[in-house]
């Protein structure tokens, strides 16, 4: 179990990816600090995890309020000792226009939720990191700030994703010395929660079923298979693990050959 005695904080944890990362954080050995900004729904997947509460310990919070992520890093140390590596998963994905029905306020709002929650979160464990010798933060990216989503309008999404690899490299440079590695593990479509309900509408306006449409966008891929949510949480468990000590600054791609970064 490469997670063995660590402790993992995943941000962001929904029915979805988040939910994927802290399964398998767990899986892999680490005591797991789930967080996300519905207390009840936490509560749940907290008692799913873990139904003893021995190795899981759910911290409400929002990625815009920087208190309430440190008061979520207190509860990893309070219950666990220490913080080993941050997921950071939540995001605002769900702001889509084509660039000429683009308004600032969209711009804007992609910008701030997606790159400043970034910041906030990795404020958020940096002293504990420093204090503890490192750390592994992950950060969840997007395809669309690499190439275009030719069905659906992402420019906003997209030019802050892009923002967030260039924070991210910037921050592997000036918290390496401390210790503190920053990746980014960058999907494409991933069979989960929210592509599922893209797939089930695009089957319903075309008579198919939402197999179907997967499968279709799966043939631009070379394994001719979409990646799911679980495919995602294991890379991001390379990242946090000590199997990438030496990785920083660096993307990794879970597209399963649709795209090959250079």
């Amino acid at each position: 179990m490469i997670l063995e005695g660590k402790a993992v904080m995943v941000i962001g944890v929904g029915p979805g990816l988040g939910y994927s990362c802290a399964s398998a954080a767990f899986r892999d050995g680490a005591n797991v600090v789930i967080v996300a900004r519905n207390e009840e729904r936490l509560i749940a997947a907290a008692d799913a995890l873990d139904p003893t509460g021995e190795r899981v310990a759910a911290a409400s919070a929002d990625i815009m309020d920087q208190a309430s992520l440190e008061a979520a890093v207190a509860v990893a140390t309070d219950r666990f000792g220490t913080l080993d590596a941050v997921i950071l998963v939540a995001a605002l994905d769900t702001v889509h226009a084509p660039f000429a029905d683009l308004d600032d306020a969209m711009l804007l709002k992609n910008l701030e939720v997606n790159v400043l929650g970034a910041v906030h979160a990795v404020r958020a464990v940096t002293p504990v990191f420093a204090a503890h010798g490192g750390g592994s933060v992950v950060l969840i990216g997007s395809q669309a700030s690499l190439k275009p989503v030719d069905l659906i309008p992402q420019s906003a999404y997209a030019s802050a994703k892009s923002a967030l690899l260039g924070m991210a490299r910037d921050m592997a440079a000036e918290l390496g010395p401390q210790g503190i590695r920053v990746n980014t593990v960058i999907p494409t479509w991933m069979w989960g929660p929210n592509v599922k309900m893209y797939c089930e509408w695009q089957a319903a306006e075309r008579g198919c079923t939402a197999e179907d449409v997967r499968d279709e966008i799966a043939q631009g891929m070379a394994l001719r298979k979409m990646p799911t949510d679980a495919d995602v949480a294991e890379a991001a468990m390379f990242f946090a693990s000590d199997r990438a000590s030496l990785i920083t600054g660096q993307r990794l791609l879970v597209n399963a050959g649709e795209f090959y970064d250079t």
